[in-house]
C-alpha cells in the first residue's frame, strides 16, 4: 500500500494534502487504472484523519473524474478512456477480488519486463490450455512395495472426479511420462519427494493428496475393551505399518492386533477366525465380509465388521477438483 504522510504544522489542510497525494499516486501510476484504493478505515489508521474527512477526499476526487465508488466494495481507480474495469466486466472479479489482485499484478509484472499485452494473453492462455489438457488425464502413482495405496486412490479418484484415472508405480513413471507428459501425476505425500524427482525432468507437475484423518476409526480403537483382538485388513502394506505404529501408541498391549493384506487368503481367514472387531479399507470390504460368511459356522463369535469409508480427505478432494478445474 502506498504510504501517505500528512504534516500538521504545514498551511495546507491535512485534507488537501491526503487529495493532492491520491491524486499524485493515480497519476504516477502508484495506482493504475482499476486498482482498488484504501479503506477509509485503513487510511485513518494511516493518517490520524477521521474516517469522514477521508470519505470527503473520496468524494472531492469522485468529482473530478479520478476514482469510482463500488456500493459495498469500495473505491477504485476509473478506467481510462472508456475502458471497463475487471469488476466491472466480470462477477467473478467481485466474487475473488483478491484472485482479480492476483492476476492484475502478474499482468503488471509481466509487463515491465517489456512484455506486450498480447504476449501476456499468450502466456496466460497456453498456461491456461496446457493445465486443461493435463487435466484430462491424471496418473497416480506409488512404489511397487505400496502399490496397494495406489488401487486405493484410483479407485476414489475415479469416483469422485468422473474421469478414468491412470495407476503407474514410481519405478515405470518415467516411460509412462516419456510416452506422454501431458498429464498431472498424483500421489499421496508420503511419496512427494520420489514422484516429484522424476516428474520435473518432464516438467509435469504433481499434486499430492491427503489422507483422511480416520478419526472415527481411532475413536472405536480408544474404546475397544482391554484384551480384545483387533483385526485391520487393507489393500496397502504402507496403511498397515502405520495401523500397527498408531495402534499401539494409543493401546500398547491392552490389545492385541493382527494385520492382513486383503490378498493374504490365509492370513484374512486367520484374522477372520481371531478378532472380536475389524477395520477394513472400502476396497477390501467385501472380501473380508465373504470370508467372515464362508466361516461363520466355525466360528465362536462373528466379528464386528468395520468399513472406513474414504482413503482420501475430502478436503484434498476438493482443492484437486479445483486444481485441475472440474470445479
Amino acid at each position: 500500500m502506498v504510504h501517505f504522510y500528512l504534516h500538521s504544522d504545514s498551511d495546507i489542510p491535512a485534507s488537501r494534502q491526503l487529495f493532492d497525494q491520491i491524486r499524485f499516486a493515480i497519476a504516477s501510476r502508484q495506482y493504475a487504472p482499476g486498482d482498488r484504493l484504501p479503506s477509509t478505515r485503513q487510511l485513518a489508521m494511516q493518517t490520524g484523519l477521521h474516517r469522514n474527512t477521508i470519505s470527503k477526499v473520496y468524494q472531492q476526487l469522485e468529482e473530478i473524474g479520478l476514482v469510482v465508488s463500488q456500493a459495498g466494495s469500495g473505491i477504485y481507480v476509473r478506467p481510462q478512456g472508456n475502458q471497463i474495469t475487471p469488476q466491472q466486466q466480470s462477477p467473478i472479479a467481485t466474487q475473488y477480488p483478491q484472485a482479480h489482485q492476483t492476476v492484475h499484478e502478474c499482468i503488471e509484472n509481466l509487463m515491465t519486463q517489456g512484455c506486450s499485452l498480447a504476449q501476456a494473453k499468450e502466456l496466460f492462455l497456453a498456461e491456461i490450455d496446457w493445465r486443461l489438457r493435463c487435466s484430462a488425464k491424471v496418473v497416480v502413482t506409488t512404489p511397487s512395495r505400496d502399490v496397494g495405496a495406489g488401487e486405493l486412490i484410483v479407485q476414489e479418484l475415479e469416483q469422485y472426479l468422473g474421469i478414468p484415472v491412470d495407476l503407474s508405480t514410481l519405478e515405470s513413471l518415467s516411460s509412462r511420462l516419456e510416452e506422454d507428459s501431458s498429464v498431472t501425476v498424483v500421489t499421496s505425500r508420503y511419496f512427494l519427494p520420489e514422484a516429484e524427482a522424476i516428474a520435473c525432468n518432464f516438467s509435469v507437475r504433481v499434486i499430492p493428496v491427503d489422507i483422511q484423518d480416520y478419526a472415527q476409526e481411532l475413536e472405536i480403537i480408544k474404546n475397544l475393551p482391554n484384551n480384545s483382538c483387533l483385526g485391520v485388513v487393507s489393500l496397502s502394506p504402507g496403511i498397515l505399518k502405520v495401523v500397527e505404529v498408531i495402534v499401539n501408541s494409543l493401546r500398547g498391549e491392552e490389545i492385541y492386533s493382527i494385520s492382513c493384506l486383503v490378498t493374504d487368503t490365509q492370513k484374512l481367514q486367520a484374522t477372520v477366525s481371531s478378532a472380536h472387531t475389524i477395520i477394513s479399507d472400502r476396497a477390501s470390504y467385501h472380501t473380508v465380509k465373504a470370508a467372515i460368511a464362508q466361516l461363520q459356522d466355525d466360528l465362536i463369535r462373528i466379528p464386528k465388521l468395520i468399513e472406513s469409508q474414504n482413503y482420501i480427505g475430502t478436503a484434498s478432494v476438493n482443492l484437486l477438483k479445483r486444481e485441475l478445474g472440474l470445479i
